[in-house]
């Protein structure tokens, strides 16, 4: 037996080999575990792929969030600015001065008659030598006659003064007036300022000057039996066409006179002095705080930030679906690899 089994693996080569080819066949058709394939590296590759993807989307989130904060600001901007066209602040100057433009004080004695005017300096008023007299007239004065411009019927008769000039020494205007008897209870004189004398005196058409300066001014009155003191204040408003407009300020004190004269008398004696109240002219004009340069400027910022966070955005989209799409191909690749 054992001679003829030599004889036939001696006889049968080829069919020891077909079952060494066909083990081998079976050896290679076994699925080997990942592990032994070397995947590990793409595993690891796909983890970190994951990261930035994260990664990018949270960048992308940040960057919206910054275009949506931006677009607020924007829309902030532009409504700050055109609150502050609609609201201007007003802003106050002031500017020191030597002399002033004499101003131009208008009086309307009525009955009245004017006895003295003089002009003084340093706030220094001599006694008067005999009160209810005529007296000294050394100031510039212009009698006028106007019809009212509020009735347009009623003639008014105005006696218009020169007023105070140097303000450093303190110059002053003092006047006297006497009324002999009045049908009133209550004995006063009306008078109104206005800013220049000299353009009154330079006017060809001087009744309607006056006319003028009582629709645009205020005017204001002194009483009998006191002396007033006057203390003026120039303010001078800009208008948003740019025009200046001009008025006066006040503060009025009033003292008692005792009439020392040796015959009581029933008529009435009134004093006023008229003087500036400090060097300064104030300025008021309306100021819009909102800079268009500036906006301009903020709005550009916003605008190159919003650009630039759109260019990040595309990027970014753009890289994620590349990244997307070599991660599916070597998915592919190594699926094709195993099968």
């Amino acid at each position: 037996q054992l001679s003829e089994d030599v004889e036939r693996a001696s006889g049968n080569p080829t069919d020891e080999r077909e079952g060494e080819m066909e083990v081998h066949e079976d050896a290679s058709s076994v699925i080997l575990p990942d592990s032994e394939l070397g995947t590990t590296a793409p595993s690891l590759r796909f983890s970190k792929t994951c990261l930035k993807n994260v990664f990018s989307v949270i960048l992308l989130f940040i960057y919206l969030l910054l275009m949506a904060v931006a677009v607020f600001l924007v829309y902030q901007t532009i409504s700050d600015f055109r609150e502050k066209l609609k609201h201007p602040v007003m802003s106050v100057s002031y500017k020191e001065v030597s002399l002033y433009d004499a101003p131009g004080i208008a009086f309307y004695p009525g009955k009245a008659r004017l006895l003295s005017c003089k002009h003084h300096y340093y706030d220094h008023i001599p006694p008067l030598i005999n009160p209810g007299q005529p007296g000294d007239i050394g100031c510039t004065t212009q009698r006028i006659n106007y019809t009212d411009p509020f009735t347009n019927q009623t003639m008014k008769y105005a006696l218009v003064v020169q007023g105070p000039r140097d303000v450093k020494k303190k110059e002053l205007v003092f006047l006297q007036f006497h009324l002999n008897g009045t049908d009133q209870d209550f004995s006063a004189i009306d008078y109104l300022l206005f800013s220049s004398f000299q353009e009154f005196i330079n006017s060809p058409e001087k009744a309607e000057f006056m006319k003028d300066c009582e629709s645009s001014y205020s005017s204001w009155k002194f009483s009998g039996g006191f002396r007033t003191w006057v203390r003026m204040s120039l303010v001078k408003t800009k208008e948003e066409d740019g025009s200046e407009t001009v008025e006066f300020k006040q503060e009025t004190s009033v003292v008692n006179y005792i009439d020392q004269r040796a015959e009581p008398r029933g008529d009435q004696l009134f004093f006023v002095v008229f003087e500036w109240k400090d060097p300064f002219i104030q300025t008021v004009q309306d100021i819009i705080t909102a800079n268009p340069w500036n906006m301009i400027a903020l709005l550009c910022g916003i605008f190159l930030a919003l650009f630039k966070a759109a260019d990040f955005a595309k990027l970014s989209v753009k890289w994620m679906i590349k990244i997307r799409k070599r991660h599916l191909k070597r998915r592919s690749q190594v699926m094709n690899h195993i099968n």
